[in-house]
């Protein structure tokens, strides 16, 4: 006599997690990545720079935000302000 076949399905498969970017596009001088996020979590500020404009804009951040956070801010205040 032999064991009966189990009926449990298997696992499902992981999909696999990209990193979020930190390089992105500038507003002002339209470069494709040009613009660079940094994340200073010890003294809560986010900066954003652009390496080819030289523009730059600064905001706070909390222990949740990421760099895609700190560039929407940046984008929202260049809207705000046109």
């Amino acid at each position: 006599m032999g064991r009966r076949k189990s009926k449990r399905k298997p696992p499902p498969k992981r999909k696999n997690i990209q990193p979020l970017d930190t390089q992105f596009n500038c507003p002002f001088c339209n470069h494709e990545r040009s613009c660079e996020v940094d994340m200073d979590k010890s003294h809560n500020v986010g900066r954003v720079h652009c390496m080819i404009c030289l523009e730059d804009f600064q905001c706070t951040i909390n222990y949740l935000s990421e760099a895609v956070d700190v560039y929407n801010e940046w984008i929202d205040a260049c809207e705000s302000a046109n």
